[in-house]
Order: structure tokens, then sequence, then C-alpha cells
């Protein structure tokens, strides 16, 4: 849906069309969507996408940071292959799930390019609503070193936590469901090494390391103004 219109209303009229409103409607999930879904699923399965992999390279403004010191969320990013998991939304409920996660997902306008992709599960291949970042997008990071995501984990919080936590948090869902990425796991070593976690308690002491930093920036600024929303970001998939 690259070419798709801007309007986000448009967008979604041409998503529907794409679905038809009828069958199944299957949501993958990579990130957040995981271990928050914010819908109940029929049904949920293993799922590997090829041609897309996970990166922790969008800006996040409002959930994960502020546009004073911006956080980091997940985006599916053209290349590679990325493992998650379906969601099939049940029937009865799948239209107002899905402008439930519209609005979720797509806020402030639209920052993501949805999709629908093919998405291999262990009972075949079905097409799922994916929510895709163009590399053209101004809120891509592009490749970041080392010690600047340190500074981002570090220090960046927004209104559902820390950058930390959304990292630790994807990390043990993906691993307690026998997922393993590599670099997301490189990550978590980064941040181990560099003291913002301890091994084996990663999702918990990174709440305590958010709560910690929130602390020491109260004591710089106590600006807690939310931006208005062309500039929110989405929970990322």
């Amino acid at each position: 849906m690259s070419d798709c219109p801007h309007d986000p209303a448009a967008r979604l009229a041409l998503l529907r069309a794409q679905w038809g409103g009828r069958g199944d409607l299957w949501v993958f999930g990579y990130a957040s969507l995981i271990w928050r879904p914010e819908f109940e699923a029929a049904e949920h399965r293993p799922a590997l996408v090829r041609g897309w992999h996970r990166a922790l390279r969008m800006r996040s403004q409002i959930n994960r940071g502020t546009p004073q010191q911006p956080g980091l969320v997940f985006a599916l990013m053209a290349g590679g292959a990325c493992r998650g998991f379906v969601y099939r939304m049940r029937p009865e409920t799948a239209e107002a799930e899905l402008e439930r996660l519209w609005d979720r997902e797509m806020v402030g306008g639209g920052i993501y390019d949805p999709r629908f992709l093919p998405c291999q599960t262990p009972q075949g291949t079905v097409p799922a609503l994916a929510f895709t970042l163009s590399r053209r997008s101004e809120h891509y990071t592009g490749r970041l070193c080392d010690e600047e995501v340190l500074a981002i984990l570090r220090h960046a919080r927004g209104r559902y936590g820390t950058t930390l936590q959304y990292l630790a948090e994807t990390a043990c869902a993906l691993r307690e469901r026998g997922v393993r990425d590599r670099e997301i796991e490189r990550l978590m070593r980064v941040a181990v090494n560099a003291g913002l976690v301890r091994p084996g308690d990663q999702p918990a002491a990174a709440r305590r390391s958010g709560r910690r930093s929130e602390s020491r920036s109260s004591s710089v600024s106590t600006s807690t103004s939310t931006p208005s929303s062309s500039t929110s970001t989405p929970t990322a998939g």
C-alpha cells in the first residue's frame, strides 16, 4: 500500500476493500502486538514473513519518548525475514477490532505503510495485515551505533514507559515463545554490559531503570505536555 492515499480514512477504506470484509482477518505481530495486543484473537500462530525484518529504527516521540528526547520502537523494514505471530480476529468483531487497531497504529495521520503480507505458518500461508515502515519516512532513524542506542535506552521515556522497557518486554515475549532474534538479543547484551539491566531480570529491571531515569530527569525538566496528534507515534507492531 505504499501508493495508497495519505489520508488515514482513505487508507483504511482501501484496506477494507482489499480485505473485502469477508473471511478471516489476520494481523501480523512482531513487537508490542505480541505482548500487548489489545484485542481478543480467535486464534494465533507462529509465523514467518520473508522479505521483511524487525528493526529498532523508528523514532517514538510520545509512547516511548518525547520530541525533546525521542525514543525508539521496532518497525518492519524491507529485506531479510522476520519471525513473529499472526492473530486471527473473530469474524463477528473483526470490523470493530480493525478500527481500534487502526487508531492505535495509525495515530497522527499514519506513519506506517499498512499492507497485507503472506505469512508462513505451520498450518499454511495466510495473508496478514502488517504495519511496515519506509526508509523514506522522516521517522526512520537509519542505522544507529551502540553508543547512540545506549543513550536512548538510558534517557528516553514516553507515556507508555521507557524504550529500555519496550526492548526488554519484546525480547522476553519472543524468547518465552521460542523465537530467537539475534539482533534483539545482542541489544539486550549491550544493555546488560552497560549496567542498565541485570541478566535474568530484564523486563522488571528495565521498569526499575525507567523509574530511576524519570526521577533523575525530573530534576532537569518538569515539562510533561503532550504533543499534538500530528507528532504522535504508534505503538509499533
